[in-house]
């Protein structure tokens, strides 16, 4: 039996599976991805512990499955994005992956943009997420602790494109994971962007499509890579992109939701839009808008430790929240603000900060849980109501995907408030799916994405949005609205002291 080797590197866990050209998965493996280093601004993970999960949880599938791990026929590996890695002239790492968390460069991003001025488009995009600011930064610490990165730098991958580049030892990028990066190389009225931090387009690797095939899997890998020597191993693209494809959601008229560590929202239209704080991206045929968020079951996952809910193990997030959510609730609602990390999309501020807000003495924690969830429903709302706005359109339905998907009461949550059909796709894992339906393509089994997409993806639940409910959280929706207004310049003061609070944060003498 023919099977192709899909493979998906999360923020939080690397998953890989044997899926055939039904689009079934045969055979999977899950290993727990490698913390970053994460301290105040700082989000850091060595490349090469990719490298090492990829080459574990491929041999986990060819140790209890080798007959079907030899039937390999592709390779395809999507994986994180706005995460840089940095590699030497010679494909060596220089220094950490810096990952989407990472805000170090927000002070650089401000300074090029002042010098970069409103005439080349992408200096409006330009902020601490963005991979010309912390190109940007490497070059302000040339004389300081990166030295050695700046004048050794040779190329900038996303890690899929590193994991592919071991694999078949050619360094490659595709234009959707790659836009930012792309748009900074383009000259537009005598502007050269990547000119103005010190770097020539030589950084950037070669550019394919999707279903291009990087190269051939090297024949001199470890084990279990030697078994698949010479199978192509296609280009794919970012986590995002694939797992829309594994929900079906590639094409006009449909927003996607994928809630995983961080969740994305936006909508795919035939026509590319601009909206404030929105990503427009050319989805190879169609156009994306909206984008990802800084949280998602992340942020689940920081409740249940702030009330010591669970036992740490990522896979129980579901049964842990639906555990808080069966107890009673109080009348009056609580609302919670989900910015514990900042935010990118729709507001790209590093600074903001999360909040509780309405706490009384009778609230409980499975009143946290509810204002969590609907916290996050609030903020894909904001998204989506933009980008409808700027396509001049509502959307037929979302299609959610992702681990939270799994929670039929947080899927109806989401339904009641962005007053849109949910659409729970079949696949377990969408990002799974979605690169298989590139690597199948890329075979040759299908003609169009579009095709594969229709053979391959099914629907498993759908959720109505429920008038009644829609219209109490119509109410919320206002409060949020005005709560964010009201407390972004407090974010914004208190992150500032988070640099100067060294008295308050040592430790006091016992009493």
């Amino acid at each position: 039996m023919s099977v192709v080797l899909a493979c998906d590197l999360g923020g939080t866990s690397f998953r890989a599976a044997l899926v055939d050209a039904q689009g079934v998965t045969l055979a999977e493996s899950m290993i727990p991805g490698p913390v970053s280093l994460d301290r105040m601004g700082w989000s850091e993970i060595d490349p090469t512990a990719w490298w090492q999960i990829l080459i574990e949880a491929c041999s986990a599938i060819a140790k209890a499955q080798p007959a079907l791990f030899s039937h390999v026929q592709a390779v395809a590996i999507c994986g994180v994005t706005r995460t840089q890695v940095f590699l030497g002239r010679g494909g060596e790492p220089l220094r950490p992956a810096m990952t989407w968390k990472d805000t170090r460069s927000e002070a650089a991003a401000t300074r090029l943009r002042e010098r970069l001025g409103d005439a080349h488009p992408e200096s409006a995009r330009i902020n601490a997420f963005h991979p010309l600011a912390r190109l940007a930064w490497l070059h302000e610490q040339e004389l300081h602790e990166e030295e050695a990165t700046f004048p050794g730098l040779g190329s900038v991958l996303e890690p899929k494109d590193y994991l592919n580049f071991r694999l078949t030892g050619r360094q490659a990028g595709d234009p959707v994971s790659m836009a930012r990066l792309l748009a900074s190389a383009e000259i537009v009225a005598g502007i050269d962007p990547l000119a103005a931090v010190g770097f020539s387009p030589a950084i950037l690797p070669e550019v394919l499509e999707p279903c291009q095939a990087v190269g051939p899997v090297q024949a001199d890998l470890p084990a279990p890579f030697d078994v698949i020597a010479g199978v192509p191993v296609f280009c794919s693209s970012n986590d995002t992109w694939a797992a829309v494809a594994g929900l079906g959601a590639m094409r006009p008229g449909y927003a996607y939701n994928i809630s995983g560590t961080t969740e994305v929202l936006g909508v795919v239209s035939e026509r590319a839009a601009e909206a404030e704080g929105l990503m427009t991206v050319d989805w190879r045929g169609v156009s994306q808008l909206g984008g990802p968020s800084q949280n998602g079951a992340d942020t689940v996952s920081w409740l249940l430790s702030l009330l010591a809910r669970g036992d740490g193990d990522h896979t129980a997030i579901g049964r842990d929240i639906d555990a808080l959510l069966a107890g009673p609730r109080h009348a009056q609602p609580l609302l919670f603000l989900p910015y514990l990390q900042g935010e990118r999309v729709p507001y790209w501020n590093p600074s903001l900060r999360g909040a509780f807000i309405g706490l009384n003495r009778q609230h409980g924690a499975t009143d946290l849980a509810w204002a969590v969830l609907e916290g996050v429903a609030f903020l894909n709302r904001i998204v989506l109501e933009r980008a409808e706005a700027a396509l001049g359109a509502p959307v037929s339905e979302i299609r959610f995907g992702g681990g939270a998907a799994n929670n039929r009461l947080w899927c109806q949550i989401k339904a009641d408030i962005c007053q849109r059909p949910v659409v729970v796709g079949h696949a377990k894992e969408p990002g799974i799916l979605g690169a298989a339906i590139v690597a199948w393509t890329g075979l040759g089994r299908f003609t169009s994405l579009a095709e594969a997409q229709a053979a391959l993806v099914s629907v498993s639940a759908r959720f109505e949005p429920d008038p009644a409910r829609a219209a109490l959280y119509d109410n919320l929706f206002s409060l949020y609205r005005r709560s964010e207004a009201a407390l972004a310049p407090i974010s914004t003061e208190l992150a500032a002291l988070s640099h100067g609070t060294d008295a308050l944060t040592a430790r006091r003498p016992a009493p």
